[in-house]
């Protein structure tokens, strides 16, 4: 389990397109189709890292409570199957359906999303506005398994809400924290 933080790219990127295969439904995702009214969620996860273990049921929460009111969400697993077979994609769909994951979970087997992301870690997290830039990168909250503090989502769930109720959003944010991806 390394220690991997996120990959701080610079706020207003504009979100990178993809079009992967979801394991939870019969169909392909692009980011268009998965956007929503107000704001998109783009998350990076996968099956078997205890960081994602540890916050699934909060990022599952956070999904509920903001597709409703215009925010996208949609995750995406993009580790070395090979190397590491739990996170294959019959795999993920057994997961998405053991964590009431209602919302594409996408399989990048190229890696070339992640890259394109410049993601490094799960879980890792990108909030982009209703125009398509980056507004949050960074961590779900201070929780991180073994130290205590009780997974709430506040950071995450301030900058959705700063969309959502037009506030300012803090830019001093901080990096998430996780297993590496497992490149190929």
């Amino acid at each position: 389990m390394a220690r991997t933080p996120s990959n701080m790219i610079p706020l207003g990127t504009k979100a990178p397109d993809f079009n992967l295969p979801a394991t939870n439904f019969n169909d392909f995702f692009t980011y268009e189709s998965i956007k929503g009214t107000k704001g998109t969620l783009v998350m990076f996860i996968c099956n078997h890292c205890p960081y994602v273990l540890h916050v699934i049921d909060e990022i599952v929460m956070i999904a509920n409570d903001y597709r409703v009111q215009g925010i996208g969400v949609v995750a995406i697993s993009s580790n070395d199957v090979s190397n590491y077979p739990q996170d294959s994609p019959d795999k993920m769909a057994d997961f998405a359906l053991e964590n009431k994951i209602d919302f594409p979970y996408l399989y990048d087997k190229t890696q070339e999303v992640a890259k394109a992301y410049d993601a490094a870690c799960t879980p890792d997290f990108y909030l982009f506005d209703s125009q398509d830039k980056l507004i949050y990168r960074g961590q779900l909250d201070d929780s991180r398994p073994g130290n205590g503090i009780p997974v709430s989502g506040s950071d995450l769930r301030g900058a959705i809400d700063s969309i959502l109720y037009n506030r300012k959003i803090d830019e001093s944010q901080k990096p998430s924290l996780g297993c590496n991806i497992k490149w190929l």
